[in-house]
């Protein structure tokens, strides 16, 4: 991977299997302060969770990015990869992301995410 992209990656206990270079938020107060330093840069690729842990989700992040479209300001991101394993959430996240001009693709499954210590036995 081009050492130059920016990836942010908005999940509570997953990380890049492959090492690669990523800014993460664990919460999606982290997150939303995360996607605000990216207000006028590009961002290559967000990868959101939809269950963020306890009764947090990813969805004031989907908010901010609702309403910096709404506003005519929409965030400069290349791909917007949803990879949640909560299929319902990462089926709506995609709609209203896809609503307001982003590019979304859901990613539930995808073996780039995972848990670097494994599991949790059960």
């Amino acid at each position: 991977m081009d050492a130059r992209r920016s990836v942010v990656l908005v999940n509570d206990l997953r990380s890049f299997v492959d090492g690669r270079s990523v800014e993460v938020a664990r919460t999606s107060a982290a997150g939303v302060e995360l996607l605000g330093r990216y207000w006028d840069r590009r961002l290559d690729e967000l990868w959101l969770d939809h269950d963020l842990g306890g009764d947090d989700t990813i969805w004031p992040v989907v908010e901010v990015l609702e309403r910096a479209a709404f506003e005519e300001r929409r965030f400069d991101i290349g791909v917007v990869n949803v990879h949640s394993a909560n299929p319902g959430g990462a089926a709506r996240i995609a709609q209203v992301l896809r609503h307001w001009g982003y590019r979304v693709r859901v990613a539930s499954g995808s073996t780039a995410v995972g848990y670097l210590d494994g599991p949790a036995a059960s």
